[in-house]
């Protein structure tokens, strides 16, 4: 527990931090990549880079908002245990240690010291407030690892997987089906979380850590991602490219908060744009042998960049339980109005909104940031209640 004193002193200084902005953990990267680069294997430096220097990267701003949080409530820790789980299941698949704790502890002190010179009742108090929040990350993620491991088919750390079947979806949009390389089983998952996939390469300065979501329901011995090629995306380019049937990755076990959660008697709406999908695809064929009532809603450009579009009609035709519409922003002149999409234009639930009525049904949605914030506004202008609106941001997580 902390002291009064201390809390006393982080609620009065953390005003001073917020002030200073994000330039705080602008020096703070700079300042702990500079003395230990070997962490630049383990952060996403696409993350770390903008080409205005003098503006914070996603990751920067991330970093800055959580000590901002935390500050807030140093005296209800209660309230951070949501932002505790998301950061510490992602931690657990980037394989975060207790001794790299200790060494972002002492170069964020360090860097409060240097911008804003404080004296050392201030650093003194911020140091043990840190020490705290970390062990709560420690302990958590000690968990999330014992948990791993001991499942059926679990493991810890990193287990070699082959790929066994490489599948381009669209033009940019490929689908990776791994299975181990020592022929047993694999850890089981929620649907809607993610796996970690570590990769070294010559054609990488570091080696690079990404996390994707599991695109397919639970399976005993593979999983599947399915990844969208950026344009100046590092390892999706190198996933694409030079990836392919026969190679060896290396992974960590599923991680993630955003899974579904639905009770057996409430009704579920599954929401995505562009490779947004992935997650609601694993939840979707989880759904199918249950007799609930299920809505899939997708927006994409058109039926060019549609991916699993035949899979998931397949799983319609299939259910009786099932209804599916589609949004195309700019449909082709070969795309067919009612066979390949449902409405032209930007996903508007008020076109189906007689099917999302029920007090009961939860809504799961993934997509761009844009995508999704506009999605949570139109829910909430329905009457939906945040405890049933449920998303995933893909990279640093944003509040909506």
């Amino acid at each position: 527990m902390l002291s009064q004193k201390t809390i006393d002193i982080v609620k009065s200084t953390a005003p001073v931090i917020v002030e200073a902005g994000p330039k705080v953990t602008q020096h703070f990267y700079k300042r702990l990549f500079s003395e230990y680069p070997e962490l630049q294997n383990i952060f996403n430096m696409s993350h770390q880079n903008n080409n205005q220097t003098d503006t914070p990267s996603s990751q920067q701003v991330a970093l800055f908002n959580a000590i901002c949080a935390y500050a807030k409530n140093i005296d209800n820790l209660s309230e951070l245990l949501p932002m505790v789980e998301k950061i510490a299941q992602k931690h657990t698949g980037f394989l975060i240690t207790k001794e790299q704790y200790e060494i972002v502890g002492s170069q964020l002190i360090a860097t409060i010291d240097e911008l804003l010179s404080p004296g050392q009742d201030v650093l003194n108090a911020w140091s043990e407030a840190y020490n705290l929040l970390a062990e709560i990350f420690i302990n958590r993620e000690n968990e999330i690892y014992k948990e791993n491991q001991i499942k059926q088919g679990g493991w810890s750390g990193k287990r070699e997987f082959v790929v066994t079947e490489k599948l381009e979806n669209t033009d940019l949009i490929t689908s990776f089906t791994f299975k181990p390389s020592d022929g047993g089983l694999v850890a089981n998952f929620k649907p809607g979380q993610y796996i970690s996939i570590h990769l070294s390469s010559d054609l990488f300065e570091h080696n690079e850590i990404r996390q994707y979501s599991l695109s397919s329901s639970p399976k005993s011995d593979e999983y599947r991602i399915s990844v969208k090629r950026d344009l100046d995306g590092l390892v999706s380019n190198h996933l694409h490219k030079n990836i392919n049937v026969g190679d060896k990755v290396l992974l960590t076990p599923p991680n993630g908060d955003f899974y579904l959660n639905a009770q057996s008697n409430e009704p579920v709406t599954l929401i995505s744009a562009g490779v947004g999908f992935t997650p609601m695809l694993s939840m979707l064929e989880s759904l199918t042998s249950q007799s609930k009532t299920i809505n899939w809603l997708h927006a994409t450009e058109n039926s060019s960049t549609h991916a699993f579009k035949n899979h998931v009609n397949v799983l319609v035709n299939e259910s009786k339980n099932i209804q599916n519409f589609t949004w195309y922003n700019d449909p082709l002149d070969t795309d067919i109005y009612d066979v390949d999409y449902d409405f032209i234009g930007l996903m508007d639930l008020n076109k189906i909104a007689t099917h999302l009525r029920d007090e009961k049904m939860q809504f799961y949605f993934c997509g761009p940031v844009g995508f999704m914030q506009k999605i949570a506004q139109q829910l909430l202008m329905m009457g939906i209640t945040k405890d049933r609106i449920h998303y995933e941001c893909f990279g640093p997580h944003k509040i909506l």
